[in-house]
């Protein structure tokens, strides 16, 4: 029996492994650009560890937790949006072994917005080319498996934003749920 967590609805262990994968796969190809903008600060690499070790079969602990948060405190510290949003990433890697089966729209952040960010960070090294974001953000949907969008159409709709980040989320939420 697969060990599950209770809310709004059920999630298992092997389900919240899938959604750490794809938020880790996503935040391990940004992480280079907060590396090479912080070369001193572990954080986001540490909390990115702390996903894998949880996606290849470790209990979550503690550590995915803490982590987290140290990336995102990192993410705040970052000197440019580019890094900023790479290490926000690597913290959503760490936090996804803790997704709430609870039907909130801000629930879907955490499995959505690394791919979100990492399309944005394209777009900026792109020139702010938004081109450039809508085909990240097809290639984060063509990566998605069919338990991961299973497990999307038990939240509500992604959480409308200003930012591009949020309105490449929305997009990429809105793609997901109609490939179904």
């Amino acid at each position: 029996m697969t060990a599950t967590v209770s809310g709004d609805f059920e999630l298992t262990m092997d389900e919240l492994r899938v959604v750490a994968r794809y938020v880790a796969q996503t935040a391990q190809e940004v992480l280079p650009v907060f590396e090479d903008a912080s070369p001193g600060d572990p954080r986001p690499r540490a909390a990115l560890d702390a996903a894998w070790e949880f996606v290849n079969g470790a209990r979550r602990t503690k550590l995915q937790r803490v982590t987290s948060l140290d990336a995102h405190r990192a993410a705040k510290e970052a000197r440019t949006e580019a890094s900023r949003l790479a290490a926000r990433a690597a913290g959503d890697a760490a936090s996804a072994a803790y997704l709430h089966p609870i039907a909130k729209a801000h629930q879907v952040g955490h499995i959505l917005r690394a791919a979100a960010s990492a399309a944005r960070v394209a777009e900026i090294s792109a020139g702010d080319d938004p081109a450039v974001g809508n085909s990240a953000i097809e290639q984060a949907r063509q990566r998605a498996t069919p338990v991961l969008i299973g497990v999307l159409h038990r939240y509500p709709l992604a959480p409308p934003g200003r930012d591009r980040v949020a309105q490449l989320m929305t997009a990429l939420d809105t793609s997901l749920r109609a490939s179904r």
